[in-house]
């Protein structure tokens, strides 16, 4: 809509003030996240100086769209002001927030209070000039209906009569809609990425295909990670996130437990990315070949399910790069190539590129070009190691060079480290962001770290995906610990969360085995730098548990996005009880964070945050074990014990 269209006269001055816009990320420097067919609610606070009154519009634009729509918004009272759009498409969008004097309702709140006929007359003579200025912008019918009120407030002379005519809303709408904007102004355009719901609500089930094999010592293939997809799908999961399929350099390269000096047949890390037969386009020959690659990619979506790859941007010594392209790496003072470390910790096996290399773009490109290559084979998530060692602008260039192709692409930081950074990522486009769940414990830091996560500001950009456990990190918590703190742990992360993720057998089977009890969290025997035979049909495994944890997430709207999580106050401080809800549907948990012993206590329920009455009756339904409750108002007793079920998960049915 142009400004001749919306009647925005030159002359006139901007008057109308715009405050406080939401959501708004940074003042609009990068933009807020949504998924298709979620809806946009923007605020703002819209006003002018004096007594007149203002009109407010929301206006929105979608990837392809040369034209803004535009819809009014609600006053709320007190300035502020409301309205929503939504979203149908993958993609770039833009909102703006537009507002300006409404002569005609300031002129009618004022004239429908006036007694005096004599200044009745007066008044209706004002307002029909208005009126006759909106039909003069108007066309077709609508100019006929605005040309006949403007008349009749000019030639009617009852006053009840003049009331009757300036109290018809819907031609009075009309004419605010035809009216010159007088005053008005406009904020900036702002940003919106909006994505596919898989980077809202999705379960990751990590493995390493080269322990996919049966038969215990044999090396995983491809084919083998695509004969156990229907069994990862069985248990609720819908990505499968491989660790790098590279070749794996051999230089330098660790052995089991994370030697510095690997042993005839030590198969390295997979991180170590590079070797004679090539770098990060080329694959690991026993995993086998591209097109293995493919038809195990193409095998995840005939099943609604996606094969997530690693991205990392580091080398091993023998990556053919390294040669090509030794300006791409710093050197140390004896003109060797620098190696990663974390001080004291070293990484032989693995150089880091200089981002501050003379051929910036080259390296740039070369990164780029690895991302777009996978893409094209069908790759549509990628889990990016380490972003947080890399520069900001980098990731900002790249991922937006890869969804100008790649619409559909989701990311996932694994940056587990200082929070501005982990934000700034966020803000920078990266779908999903790891978070510090794994180490969040009582009910203190479970409660504090999600009401940020959940309900601050940074929750329009940043989207957590919770992990109990990773390849690199078996919390201090999980050392050695028994099954119960592995299904509270799994549980918490699947219902807090719309996204999370498990490395997979290790966690189904309980490996709870430190390197160092209480001082690493390395696993002993790690997967990282050795095959492993994982026995997944052991009796003891948490396979069903985690199958019917995933099955309420499939089946419950609650637990699928972030934004309705509520916490209610327990008088146990070893219980935790919080509530998802969508619509009707509410989910609500408790959950008793104490392993060892049963913990009882008294819920006070936010009623308001459930969508029931103070005084309702209902029934809460275990959906874990089928058993039944009836509650009735805010205040309700739980008991669990540890050794059958680690939380109560209730479906709400109200009486």
């Amino acid at each position: 809509m142009n400004d001749a269209r919306r009647g925005i006269r030159e002359e006139v001055a901007p008057i109308a003030v715009i405050e406080n816009v939401t959501p708004r990320v940074d003042g609009g420097r990068f933009a807020a996240k949504r998924v298709v067919g979620e809806e946009v609610t923007v605020t703002a606070d819209g006003f002018a100086h004096g007594h007149e009154k203002v009109a407010c519009a929301l206006r929105w634009r979608g990837p392809g769209d040369n034209a803004w729509s535009e819809s009014a918004m609600e006053f709320l009272g007190n300035d502020r002001w409301r309205g929503s759009f939504t979203v149908d498409r993958i993609g770039p969008w833009q909102y703006s927030v537009s507002c300006w004097v409404d002569h005609l309702e300031s002129w009618r709140e004022g004239f429908l209070h006036r007694i005096d006929p004599a200044d009745v007359r007066v008044a209706a003579r004002m307002g029909a000039e208005l009126i006759a200025e909106s039909a003069s912008l108007a066309k077709g019918f609508e100019r006929d209906d605005l040309t006949r009120l403007a008349a009749q407030l000019t030639g009617e002379q009852d006053p009840t009569t003049l009331r009757r005519f300036a109290g018809d809303d819907m031609l009075m709408e009309v004419a605010r809609r035809h009216a010159p904007r007088d005053g008005a102004t406009e904020t900036i355009a702002f940003p919106l990425i909006v994505e596919r719901e898989r980077a809202r609500f999705s379960s990751w089930y990590e493995l390493f295909p080269r322990s996919a094999s049966d038969k215990p010592g044999a090396h995983g293939t491809f084919e083998d990670v695509e004969e156990r997809l229907d069994e990862i799908k069985a248990m609720g999961f819908n990505v499968v996130y491989l660790p790098p399929i590279h070749p794996i350099g051999r230089e330098k390269r660790k052995g089991r437990n994370n030697v510095p000096l690997a042993e005839e047949g030590d198969v390295g890390s997979p991180w170590g990315i590079g070797a004679s037969e090539g770098g990060h386009t080329a694959i690991h020959s026993q995993l086998g070949t591209l097109a293995d690659f493919k038809h195990l990619v193409r095998g995840a979506k005939l099943r609604d399910m996606e094969i997530a790859m690693d991205i990392a941007f580091q080398v091993a010594p023998d990556h053919p790069w390294v040669k090509a392209h030794p300006s791409w790496f710093r050197r140390r003072p004896d003109g060797s190539v620098q190696f990663a470390e974390n001080p004291p910790k070293k990484y032989e096996d693995i150089y880091p590129f200089d981002f501050d290399t003379p051929d910036r773009q080259g390296l740039w490109n070369a990164l780029r070009d690895v991302v777009a290559f996978w893409a094209r084979e069908g790759v549509e998530m990628f889990r990016v190691d380490n972003p947080h060692t890399k520069p900001f602008a980098f990731w900002e260039w790249l991922i937006a060079e890869i969804r100008r192709d790649y619409p559909r692409s989701i990311f996932l930081s694994e940056a587990f480290t200082r929070p501005r950074v982990m934000h700034r990522l966020a803000k920078l486009g990266f779908s999903q962001s790891y978070t510090y769940f794994t180490w969040r414990v009582t009910r203190e830091e479970l409660t504090e770290y999600f009401t940020e996560l959940s309900q601050e500001d940074s929750r329009e950009y940043f989207r957590p995906n919770c992990w109990p456990n990773t390849p690199d990190i078996l919390p201090y918590h999980l050392h050695n610990a028994n099954p119960t703190m592995f299904r509270l742990r799994l549980l918490l992360a699947a219902t807090l969360a719309a996204n999370y993720g498990i490395y997979g057998p290790p966690y189904e089977l309980m490996e709870n085995r430190p390197r160092d009890p209480g001082v690493s969290e390395e696993y002993l025997d790690s997967e990282k730098y050795e095959l492993k035979h994982w026995d997944r049909r052991r009796a003891e495994s948490l396979t069903p548990f985690i199958t019917k944890v995933n099955a309420l997430r499939n089946a419950h709207a609650a637990l699928q996005s972030d934004w309705s999580l509520a916490f209610h106050p327990v008088d146990n401080g070893e219980l935790l009880c919080y509530s998802k809800r969508a619509g009707a549907n509410r989910i609500l948990v408790a959950a008793n964070l104490d392993p060892q012993r049963t913990q009882a206590g008294w819920v006070t329920l936010d009623m308001e945050a459930l969508g029931l009455d103070e005084q309702a009756a209902f029934t809460v339904k275990d959906e874990l074990n089928g058993e039944s409750y009836p509650w009735r108002g805010k205040r309700n007793f739980v008991m669990l014990d540890p050794v059958k079920t680690p939380a109560h998960v209730f479906s709400i049915h109200p009486a």
